[in-house]
């Protein structure tokens, strides 16, 4: 399996419109991939705040309609990052959006794990409750979000239901940047599954963010890491290892909370 994380920068001299443009061309680019993956919030930017109110739309507003067609034009299975949704009832969620090589939109997730405690996100947004999980041909990809890299719970009732390949896509500060590689290798080594984890580059309201986009095998290696700016970062992976690694250390199977396998 072939995927491109694309850690794109966010720039706040660079209008919403065009960079929503910048990121279907960089889709787009990526033909022959199986899977791309965008970061989280990355139309305004997940510490802009500010800007939340202003920018939200409707789940099927100009960003879906933008990377729908990218993900038609490139053949890909493209997980559109997160977009500030605006409901049809006003309240505002952190939603993540996977469409299909044809360009139909197959699932969406809302952010369970609101970041910011008592301001940002925490406060604006609402939280979502439904896990998600998408079905590929060759593995099934668990969807979480950011601040929910530090709840093993989520990730523990993603692989329940069946995903192989947990996919994380973040605006993750630099500041914090070990506990992002930490808690990716750690959700891969517990879950034994693929992580492949996308933050942005660039600078948000001040808050650098940390790049390092990285794709963790289900033993914890690291089999390929971004910098810190804009890049493509594009592996190829053996889908099939989860179900070996599963096998030949069935770890999972001795749990004592929670389903068994």
């Amino acid at each position: 399996m072939r995927a491109s994380l694309i850690q794109i920068a966010v720039d706040p001299d660079e209008s919403v419109d065009s960079r929503r443009r910048r990121a279907a061309s960089l889709v787009v680019g990526q033909r022959g991939a199986d899977l791309v993956v965008l970061p989280e919030l990355w139309p305004v930017g997940a510490f802009s705040y500010t800007a939340f109110e202003d920018e939200a739309e409707p789940l099927t507003g100009p960003t879906h309609q933008v990377m729908a067609e990218a993900a038609a034009e490139a053949g890909v299975w493209l997980h559109a990052g997160s977009i500030v949704e605006r409901a049809d009832d006003g309240t505002l969620y952190n939603t993540a959006l996977v469409f299909s090589p044809e360009g139909e939109r197959v699932a969406a997730y809302r952010k369970i794990h609101r970041f910011g405690f008592d301001r940002g996100e925490a406060v604006m947004m609402g939280a979502g409750a439904e896990l998600v999980t998408v079905a590929l041909p060759t593995t099934t990809l668990g969807l979480a979000t950011c601040y929910d890299l530090r709840f093993p719970e989520l990730f523990r009732g993603l692989i329940d239901a069946g995903a192989e390949t947990l996919v994380v896509a973040a605006g993750w500060p630099e500041r914090r940047r070990a506990h992002w590689t930490l808690l990716a290798q750690a959700r891969a080594v517990e879950n034994q599954a693929y992580v492949l984890a996308v933050g942005c580059a660039g600078t948000h309201a001040e808050v650098p963010q940390a790049g390092h986009s990285l794709v963790v095998d289900p033993w914890g290696e690291v089999l390929a890491e971004a910098g810190a700016g804009e890049e493509v970062l594009t592996v190829e992976f053996d889908a099939a290892k989860v179900a070996t690694t599963r096998e030949q250390f069935p770890a999972l199977k001795d749990r004592r909370l929670g389903p068994t396998g």
